[in-house]
């Protein structure tokens, strides 16, 4: 059975996010809230855990991945970031968007679009995920909690630990933070092009 946190969304407990890390460090996969809905998470390295995310929502070989991070200068170490990327990423980060990049060679072949080697990356606008982030000392593996077959993401954290308590290793309840997805944007070309409009896309200007 998973184990189930409640930390503050605007001053989470550290002695809780410590606790999470543990989890996350030990291998484990955990539910958590980000800036857009809550999200799967995990260590990047630990291919395990990277399949147990797989399973749970049925993911194939073409699927994006996303890596979430503290910060631009983090970003650029997993992905390929041009002048332009550059510019457009740090005029709307930390916030609700997933950017589609070139990966660099850091990031693990499972991990990738296995035709186009692409990674999707962001850094969220979440206290919860910043801290889980600072005290980890390196970005996750993230994945929307949306269940095959259902309409919606997972919004709730006490469904989410009867739903899936023998899934993961640790429920974070970090209070209400929507059902809207993030805004996609693919920036493989001369021209960024939004290719999934969630969250915050209404104030984009490309």
């Amino acid at each position: 059975m998973s184990q189930f946190f409640q930390i503050h969304p605007d001053n989470p407990q550290l002695r809780l996010i410590r606790g999470a890390v543990d989890i996350i460090k030990a291998g484990g996969v955990v539910i958590y809230p980000t800036d857009s809905c809550y999200a799967l998470g995990c260590q990047i390295g630990n291919k395990k855990a990277v399949e147990r995310i797989q399973q749970i929502r049925q993911l194939d070989s073409k699927h994006n991945f996303t890596i979430i991070c503290r910060h631009m200068a983090e970003m650029s170490e997993y992905a390929m970031v041009d002048n332009i990327a550059y510019r457009l990423i740090k005029g709307i980060t930390p916030g609700p968007y997933t950017f589609v990049l070139p990966a660099t060679k850091i990031v693990p072949k499972r991990l990738l679009h296995p035709k186009r080697k692409t990674i999707g990356i962001r850094v969220p606008d979440n206290a919860i995920t910043l801290a889980l982030l600072d005290e980890l000392g390196e970005p996750m593996l993230s994945s929307t909690m949306h269940l095959p077959g259902d309409e919606f993401p997972m919004i709730d954290p006490y469904e989410m630990k009867d739903t899936m308590g023998n899934q993961v290793d640790l429920i974070i309840d970090g209070g209400y933070c929507g059902l809207e997805p993030t805004t996609v944007i693919e920036m493989l070309g001369e021209v960024p092009e939004i290719v999934r409009r969630g969250k915050g896309a209404d104030e984009l200007v490309l």
